[in-house]
């Protein structure tokens, strides 16, 4: 097993709360974490058709086998009306780590954890495995185009599961099974092809009329079913940075998926060769990149501090660290493997808008030798350790 490194916040919050609550993705390695860090704990999976029907049935009976010994209920948004008989017994008891519940569903859980169990669960987002934690288990990924093209969900990693098979399969059972359960969805067709659009647009700032256009459906659709993909964790929207230097900003998100095999699999993307040349490969580096500062942030408990800015005239930062109360930090993303001395145009830019210390200015790029130049720091992909420290 693949060292997580959530294990440890969750170990904390289990020493505090009556519930921790492991939530993210499905096959983001949830069930194999909770199941590591708590083997006294009994494992009861709600996706197993009987053991659901129980719960459904008589909720106080089926909790009740578990008010001395604790459990771990897997998938649990499976039977919502669980959440307000967990209430009473959380209550009853207060003993710490009693409980720990994992879900795929953000939004399902997060609906029921704020009416039933506010106050009373510790939350952690788990993602799919950080480049961190591949290294510290000793998976070389050669090139990034490799790793662009594999995805980081463990199940490749620990199996001879082709990426290919492995994200067809993960599409349909997304499909079929998570649409379905938000019934949100009527045409899977239609969105299944709205997220091949989505995919294209890694790493760009979103045009919902545009998308909408693309994929034959309606603006107010388009906003619907990217929202259940950021609910489902599959992508994420960063903002922009709101500090304008007296210049109009681009207001719209960027998109981003969570995993850019799942990207490149929805592209079309046939081999990691492919992407030595392909037109979506800066993006999906790009989101590579961001997602690995988003897993360091998760996996310590805490929500994300990433943002990027653009401003009507063209200028651009991929990335901007809001850090503290210090100035906010910049990051550029450059998938280039030969440092230039463009890379560092829009950082100087910024720091002669934003009186930015160039120390505190990164880029990072695809090579591997770090430097430190007059305009800020150059950092290969595979050492992203001096920027770390502004996300902690």
């Amino acid at each position: 097993m693949i060292q997580r490194e959530a294990e440890e916040k969750i170990r904390s919050l289990a020493l505090g709360f009556p519930a921790v609550s492991v939530i993210g993705p499905r096959q983001s390695g949830k069930t194999t974490l909770v199941r590591s860090v708590f083997p006294q704990l009994p494992y009861v999976s709600l996706e197993d058709p009987d053991t659901r029907a129980f719960a459904v049935e008589d909720a106080r009976s089926f909790l009740a086998q578990y008010e001395k010994t604790g459990a771990v209920l897997d998938e649990v948004q499976r039977v919502p009306d669980l959440f307000s008989y967990l209430q009473g017994v959380l209550d009853r008891h207060q003993r710490p780590g009693q409980f720990i519940l994992t879900g795929s569903q953000n939004f399902l859980m997060m609906e029921r954890i704020s009416q039933s169990l506010a106050g009373r669960v510790g939350i952690v987002k788990l993602l799919p495995l950080s480049m961190r934690e591949l290294a510290r288990h000793g998976i070389e990924t050669g090139r990034y185009e490799d790793l662009l093209y594999a995805g980081l969900f463990p199940r490749p990693y620990s199996s001879c599961i082709h990426p290919r098979d492995f994200y067809s399969s993960y599409i349909q059972t997304y499909l079929e099974r998570d649409l379905r359960l938000l019934k949100q969805v009527q045409n899977l067709s239609a969105f299944q092809t709205f997220m091949k659009m989505c995919a294209y647009r890694s790493g760009q700032v979103v045009n919902y009329s545009a998308l909408a256009n693309d994929c034959g459906i309606t603006h107010n659709t388009a906003k619907e079913w990217l929202s259940l993909l950021e609910t489902s964790m599959l992508v994420i929207l960063i903002r922009p940075h709101q500090k304008n230097f007296n210049k109009r900003l681009v207001k719209m998100p960027k998109l981003y998926f969570t995993d850019p095999g799942l990207a490149a699999h929805l592209a079309g993307v046939q081999s990691a060769d492919d992407l030595c040349y392909h037109p979506l490969k800066g993006g999906l580096f790009e989101s590579l990149i961001i997602t690995e500062f988003l897993k360091f942030r998760l996996n310590r408990g805490k929500e994300s501090n990433l943002y990027f800015w653009r401003d009507k005239l063209g200028h651009e930062i991929d990335c901007i660290i809001e850090y503290g109360g210090w100035d906010p930090v910049p990051v550029e993303i450059k998938s280039g493997r030969t440092a230039s001395s463009d890379f560092f145009k829009e950082i100087a830019y910024w720091n002669s808008l934003s009186g930015n210390n160039p120390d505190r200015s990164f880029v990072v790029y695809g090579g591997d030798q770090s430097q430190r130049r007059v305009a800020g720091q150059l950092i290969g992909y595979r050492d992203l350790e001096p920027i770390l420290p502004y996300l902690e």
